[in-house]
Order: structure tokens, then sequence, then C-alpha cells
């Protein structure tokens, strides 16, 4: 079992080696393959589809390159190995294909082709975008065409799988679209089918459905066909930690190690309530023998619950029971493993189990924990060893929040949202140097625009939701590119579509009070009490000086983006029109009695984002911005900001000039770290999601803030190094640049002094501050001291 696994992931890192070798910029915009399906079915219906294609080779080829997709999704097999699975998602405009060399898996004689396929129907996950059931596959050289799909493969409708927790939401009394969980009877399953041993003489011929094109290409299309542009997905094996509870049976604990099968007697009832210990997001694998008929439930949850549905401290299961996700495998005798179609995210796993007239043997039970593969190539530490636990914890959060886009939380939802994804990018950037999934996101929410020029709020996604505030977000995420990438082109395509929302807020001014007026969608800016919805005052109805003056943020940045490109009247027009409305609104909404901005001009409510978004727009003047932030701090009655925006709260001290405050501040983590979490979550408590990326942004402040590290110029071809130690003595980081990897390490020196060693790559400079001084800093080697 071992061997294999290793041997599944580095064929799944030798694959992508020879995926990045092939042209895909000179594909035919028209395909000789087809797409096919299973006949007499409900083609958007809930099914799931084993197809399969005998294929004759004279001798084994050095290569043998295939592009596959399929709707909602594929695993592809070779002679009974897993290859691969996809397609990446997107949508039926940019339906993503995965190109793989089969050439090691084959040999030469008669070999099979093998996919499973399903279509999660109405119970797919919103994320899942869909046409109907499909697969396709094309050879990349036309001499290989006899593999391209069209009626000559094979194709069986399984009976076996059903949907089941089709409640979830229902159940946790919560919003939750990540698409239902599997019942499969053994009996039904074809085992077997990708071998090449299996007969499939009843098996019908496939349905040939449509002509595959490439995105630009064709007049009539099921799906606009798009290179994947991301790396396969990553599998590493994890075992289950602890046996926290059992009824019915007392399990040996070494058959966590796969070192000793499970006996589950005839007719008994047994539960096993097993601990992971942290979260994780893994395909389960339960291998069973025997016990006929026998029903084994597993249940998956982020925590426990208390019979009022309370978590509180996520390692404490006295009085709490499991409540969440669940799959149902059915036992037909045989030796069997169950797997289910999609990911599960669980730290708890339930083993509910039921057996009939043959006892049960749980042969192993283990993970395999999948994810985007991004690595940690950043390092950090410091004078204060718990900050080490936060960095991991937040780099676990986040590594759960990647996959094929990156994931609000990896629980609930799956859904890829600006707000959210702006923070992941910048620590994807920070702690991996990896900026592939943070240029799908962009490139993501780019093809979601709404003919008023917005983007959706989240994408991809099935469902229409429109947050305004989202588009503002996503504008800052292709301004953090440009400037920490020197990629001018790929930023340079998107200007258009800056342009479309920033014209559709002009479009809402108030000309008379120059803020913005009434405006309709979900204009969201947090989650907290004060904000019904996530709602501030005036944003519906008009006059909110929050998304005024987040709008003004935007505005100052997309005039650095389009000054850069040289749209010279497009940069003086946003400039222009971010220091009138900022000018107005702090005029009208800043309360020099209580010195923080109101979050309207009648001045009846007041919220730390208001003020925080005053500072970073640049609308609290200068001299001001420290007293304002003081304020803020200490000032208990204004709304306070969650673990979301502190991102912004922090940002806001850095400007104002109060970075040294960033050190006090760690205190919500430290909190969710002594409540058990092992992934930070999306609110305090009580919260839904256990494991939500934008509050792992520590991450990134760790390198950002304290160790001070943010680019000077586009591209990160200069930076500025201004550290922010606070109470801590010394502190260390190193960080992947495009050019390599730049690395600080700080000493405080006396009361005000500090040593600090620097190294940038080359071709890289920028300067060095600290307490108002300036030291400009070299390529290479560089030491300060003052």
């Amino acid at each position: 079992m071992k061997k294999n696994i290793t041997s599944f992931i580095l064929s799944f890192s030798l694959l992508l080696a020879q995926a990045q070798d092939v042209d895909l910029m000179h594909l035919p915009g028209n395909w000789k393959a087809l797409w096919i399906s299973c006949p007499n079915i409900d083609q958007r219906g809930y099914g799931v589809y084993h197809f399969r294609k005998i294929l004759k080779l004279a001798s084994k080829p050095p290569h043998y390159i295939v592009h596959v997709s399929a709707d909602n999704r594929y695993r592809l097999f070779v002679n009974g190995k897993q290859v691969c699975a996809g397609p990446a998602r997107g949508d039926l405009y940019n339906w993503n294909f995965e190109t793989i060399d089969l050439a090691s898996y084959l040999q030469a004689g008669e070999n099979v082709i093998a996919a499973l396929v399903w279509n999660m129907g109405e119970h797919a996950a919103v994320a899942q975008v869909s046409n109907q059931t499909g697969f396709l596959l094309q050879s990349y050289n036309d001499k290989d065409d006899d593999i391209n799909t069209n009626k000559s493969w094979k194709v069986y409708e399984d009976s076996a799988y059903h949907p089941c927790s089709t409640d979830n939401g229902e159940r946790l009394r919560t919003y939750m679209v990540i698409g239902p969980g599997d019942s499969v009877k053994a009996a039904a399953y074809p085992w077997q089918w990708e071998t090449l041993d299996y007969n499939d003489n009843h098996w019908s011929n496939a349905r040939e459905l449509t002509n595959a094109v490439m995105v630009g290409y064709g007049s009539d299309n099921l799906w606009s066909l798009s290179p994947r542009t991301i790396p396969l997905m990553e599998e590493t094996p994890q075992r289950m930690q602890v046996i926290r509870r059992s009824k019915g049976i007392q399990p040996d604990p070494a058959f966590l190690k796969g070192e000793s099968p499970l006996e589950i007697p005839a007719r008994s009832k047994v539960s096993i309530l097993l601990d992971q210990q942290y979260n994780t997001v893994c395909f389960p694998e339960l291998l069973v023998n025997n016990g006929k008929d026998a029903q084994i439930k597993l249940t998956y949850a982020e925590a426990l619950f208390d019979k009022n549905l309370s978590k509180g401290n996520r390692n404490e299961i006295d009085g709490k029971e499991i409540h969440g996700n669940y799959d149902v495998f059915i036992a037909d005798g045989g030796k069997r493993l169950f797997r289910p179609l999609w990911q599960r995210t669980y730290r708890y796993l339930q083993l509910d189990i039921e057996t009939k007239e043959e006892p049960l043997t749980i042969v192993d039970l283990h993970g395999m924990a999948n994810g985007y593969p991004f690595k940690e190539n950043a390092s950090f530490e410091c004078s204060d060893p718990s900050l080490k636990e936060i960095w991991n914890v937040g780099w676990r959060t986040a590594r759960l929040c990647a996959g094929e886009t990156y994931f609000d939380c990896p629980y609930y939802e799956q859904l890829q949202y600006e707000a959210d994804t702006r923070i992941q990018a910048l620590i994807s950037l920070y702690v991996s140097g990896d900026d592939r999934l943070m240029r799908k996101a962009i490139h993501d929410f780019y093809i979601s625009r709404v003919p008023e020029g917005l983007t959706q709020g989240r994408y991809p996604s099935s469902r229409i939701q429109v947050i305004p505030t989202f588009s503002l977000y996503w504008i800052s995420m292709l301004y953090d590119y440009w400037m920490y990438r020197n990629d001018t082109a790929f930023v340079k395509q998107y200007l258009s579509a800056v342009r479309g929302v920033l014209d559709w807020y002009e479009d809402k001014i108030d000309q008379k009070k120059n803020m913005l007026g009434p405006m309709k969608w979900w204009n969201f800016e947090d989650w907290n009490n004060s904000f019904p919805g996530g709602v501030p005052d005036g944003a519906n109805d008009g006059s909110s000086s929050l998304v005024t003056l987040h709008y003004v943020y935007t505005l100052q940045q997309a005039a650095a983006l389009f000054a850069f490109f040289g749209k010279a009247n497009e940069a003086a027009q946003y400039s222009s029109l971010a220091t009138r409305l900022s000018n107005a609104t702090y005029k009208l909404c800043f309360d020099s009695k209580r010195n923080v901005m109101a979050n309207t001009p009648e001045m009846k409510t007041y919220s730390q984002h208001a003020s925080i978004m005053g500072v970073l727009s640049g609308a609290i003047p200068p001299t001001q911005r420290k007293a304002v932030m003081q304020k803020v701090l200490i000032d208990a009655s204004l709304s306070q900001a969650t673990f979301f925006y502190r991102f912004y709260l922090n940002q806001a001290l850095k400007k104002a000039g109060m970075g040294e405050a960033y050190y006090s501040q760690l205190t919500p983590w430290r909190n969710m770290l002594s409540m058990g979490l092992t992934t930070f979550a999306e609110n305090p408590d009580p919260t839904r999601s256990d494991c939500h990326a934008w509050s792992a942004s520590p991450n990134y402040d760790f390198l950002a803030t304290i160790c001070g590290i943010e680019p000077a110029a586009y591209g990160f071809t200069k930076v500025k190094i201004e550290p922010h130690l606070g109470e801590l003595q010394w502190a260390n980081g190193v960080l992947p640049h495009p050019k390599g990897n730049l690395s600080v390490s700080l000493k405080r020196k006396g009361a005000n002094g500090i040593d600090a060693a620097i190294e940038l790559p080359k071709g890289v400079t920028g300067d060095f501050i600290w307490n108002g001084k300036t030291v400009k800093l070299r390529q290479g080697s560089n030491t300060v001291a003052f």
C-alpha cells in the first residue's frame, strides 16, 4: 500500500514536468475528438459513469500526450493505475482540460484507457459550473488519434452510487454548498472495471455529443476549452492519530497505523470516533473485507457540538456529538476499497458500523491529503516562540483553503471570493512564491463579470452573487500582482475590466455630497455585529463613509496602474475623483470631538472600519492618523473589526506610523489556539467555519510587517524593508522573491537601536527604514546598524 501511494505521488510530479514541455498555444481550434456521454440518461441529472477504450500499440512509446476533460469531473486510469483527476474548475466559456503524458503507463500490445466520470446534477457544489454529463480525450499527436473519444468508446452507468448527506445546511443550520456525500452499494459496483482483464461486452457504445473546440472558436459550443494553467493537485498519505471513544468495541490503537485489522462481529452496532488532531482536507480511503451487507457510515467534522450546536474547546469531546457531512458504504463480502468521489474536510471522523450475518474486517483506514501543491519556501522565527505556532497553523489554514481555486473555507463552501482571495494570494506570494493560483483567480473573476461591469463576488459559481465591494478587492488583487510580479502583459489585459468596475461606482456618486449614493446588490464589508448582513450603514441607501473611502482607496491603486501603462487621462481622472470624494467624506463624516470617522454624515454610528479606511485612503490627514488609530485600538464603543478586516487594521497601523503595535494585536490568534483550533476560524466564536484563509493573514504580516518586507516599485524590482518588532528582541525572515531568496535578520540594540543583516537577490535594490532614518540597500549582502 505505501509503495503504491509513493509511486502515485511521484507519477503526479512526472506528469507535471512532462506537460510543461507541450506547446498549448498552437492547438487546433477544432479537435478531432468528440465529447461523449452515456446514452439514455438524464444528461443534466445525477449520475456516475465508467468509460473504457482498448488501445493497441506495436511498442511502448517514449511519449503519448493527451488532453482530457469532463463535466462535472473525471478520474483517469491507464491499465488499472490512476493517472490524474480534473478538470480544474472553470466555467463554460473557459472549460479547462489537462495535458498528460501517458507513456509511463502504457505497454506494447493491448492497453485499457479508462475514466470515471460523474455529474452531481442538482446536488452539485455551488462552485461547480456544468452543462451536462460529458467526457473528452484528445491525442496531441495526430498519428495517435485512435485514442480520441467517439462512439468507439464503451460506457457503463453505475447504479451503485446515490447521493446522501444532501441536507447538511438544514442539519447544521448554516449555509453549506459543497455537494453531496456518496452512498455506495458495493454489490452493484463493477469492480476491476479499469483493468485490462475486465469484460465490457455488456457495456454500451458511448453517445457522441458535439465537437470539441477551443475558446475563441466554434459557433454552438457546449464547452469552450482552455488549457489548465495550474499544476495538478498533490496527494499525500495521512494517518488518523487517536481513537477518542468507541461504543460496542474496544479497537486496538495499532489499527490506525495500518498494522492491525479491526474485526467487527456479525450482528453488531459499533461507533468509533477518530481524531486526526488537526484539520485536514483528504480523500479518506477505507479498505474492508467480508461483512456482506454491512453498512459503514463515515461522518466528517471540524469540531464536535454540544446539544446547543456550540463547539467550545475543539479538543474536548465530553457531552458532544458529531454532526456533519457523511458518506455511506455498504459492503458485499469482498475485499473492497471505498474512496469518495470528492475530498472531505475533517479533524474528527466517526465510523458508525452495522453488520448483518457476516463479520466485517476493516483492513485499513487512512487519508490522502489533497490540495494545491504549495511549498513552504519562506521562513520566520523570532524571540517569541509562540509565533511559530501561529505561523504553522496559519500556513495549514492557507493550504487547506487552496485547491483548483482558492476556497473561502474547505468544509462549508469551497467558493472563491475576491475579499478572501486577495489576502490568500498575498500569503501565497510571501510563503510559497508560487503565483499561478493567483493568476488563475484574477482571470476567473475577470470572466465572471455581469453586464453592469462588476465582477461576481465569488467565482466559479453556478449561482449569481454580486458584491460590489468585492469587485474593488479584485482591482486591489490585480494591483498587488503588478507590484509583486514583473508581468505587465498579464496585467494590461484586465485594464478595461478595471475601468468597468470603477465606472459602475462613479455612476453611483451623489453629486451634491460627493459621496456614494444608494447602491444595489450586496454591499458587504465585514461580518460584525453592527453591520446587518455584513453591510455598513449607508451602503444601501447612500452616504457610507466606509464604502466611499474603500472606493477612494481603489481609485488610487487604479490611478497608479493606468499611469504606468501610459493611460494618463484615466489616471488623472481617477486621482482627481479620489481627491474629491476623500475631501468631502472627511468633511462630512469625521467627528472631531470623538476623533474618529463616523459611518455616515448623520454621525449616529461608528466603526473601526470607517477610520481604518479613512487612514488607508488618505482621507484622514497625516498629522491626525496616529491619534485616530490610537483611538481605534482603545475605543470599545466602536464597531469592531473581525479577523478578516484586521488585515486592513494592520495596514492602517503601518500607514499611521504605528506598525510597532502589530505584535500586540495578535491576541485573537492566541485565543483561537487556546480553544484548540488547529486552523484559524472565520470569525470569533460562535463561528461557522473553523478554517478560513482570510484569518491566516499573520503569515503575510510576520514577513511584511514584523520583518517589514514590501515592494517599493512595480515588479518587486525595488524593496522597502521597514521592520516593526514591537516587543520582540529579534526576528529573522526569508521570503521567496522572483529573483531569489530575500533574507532579513534583525536584532534590537538598546532601547531604540537595531542591527540588521539583509540579503537581496541579484538585480534588486531598496531602502532600509528605522525610526525615520533611511539607508540604501544594494544587491547582495547588506549590514545596517542604528
